[in-house]
């Protein structure tokens, strides 16, 4: 499987693995979900229909049913008593990952390119101009760490730590700093960025506006072009 094949199996497994993650919370959760769940449970969302919208067509059955899932529930909410939502995205996300490991999706190759993360930008621009500041910055900063890591990865930089967890955005900041990738400047604009991603991810709401995450877009926007996969 080429390696952009991969890279799109291995993010369809990672939204099945957070979307089985969010029901297997909401089953034991007497109450509302905390801020930082909601933000994961809006992210996982965009990303999915990012997805089935690139696989599928925006005409096709499995568009129509996210569309229909995403306008009959309310996904800032979730408990014991109210998962149903989470459990039908999930069966979607599923799907996708059966369709890929089955070769069910013939055209495939044509659409796994490395622009497919790109559309995230496009996304979160849409997600702004309708009002949801919040999971675009949450989108936003996954856009800025994903090319962060594929810039340390073309550096020979270590992206993972010594437990073999991942690197996030500011180490992998630092890493590729130290590599002579970009200028001080640079680096502490993606800090300052890196900062309001997870301050959304936290659920920190009030701590940034949207005219900060429409910078922070632009920002990222460009970065992906100076910096990304050449």
């Amino acid at each position: 499987m080429p390696d952009i094949e991969q890279q799109m199996r291995v993010e369809v497994a990672d939204l099945v693995a957070i979307g089985k993650r969010l029901v297997a919370a909401a089953v034991v959760s007497g109450s509302s979900p905390p801020p930082d769940s909601v933000a994961l449970a809006s992210e996982w969302v965009a990303r999915a229909g990012h997805i089935i919208h690139e696989f599928y067509g925006p005409a096709s059955p499995s568009m129509s049913r996210f569309d229909g899932i995403l306008g009959k529930y309310d996904f800032r909410r979730f408990h014991k008593d109210y998962y149903e939502h989470l459990a039908a995205m999930l069966g979607l996300c599923e799907a996708v990952l059966h369709d890929l490991d089955r070769g069910l999706l013939r055209d495939v190759r044509g659409l796994l390119r490395a622009e497919v993360f790109a559309d995230f930008l496009t996304m979160a621009q849409h997600l702004l101009d309708t009002g949801y500041k919040d999971p675009a910055a949450v989108v936003v900063g996954a856009v800025l760490e994903d090319t962060l890591r594929g810039l340390a990865t073309r550096l020979d930089v270590s992206i993972v730590k010594a437990d073999g967890k991942p690197l996030t955005i500011e180490p992998l900041n630092l890493a590729c700093v130290k590599a002579g990738a970009y200028n001080a400047l640079v680096q502490k604009q993606i800090t300052s960025w890196g900062e309001l991603r997870n301050r959304a991810a936290h659920g920190e709401y009030g701590a940034y506006d949207d005219a900060q995450v429409r910078m922070m877009l632009l920002f990222v926007e460009k970065f992906c072009c100076d910096y990304g996969s050449r």
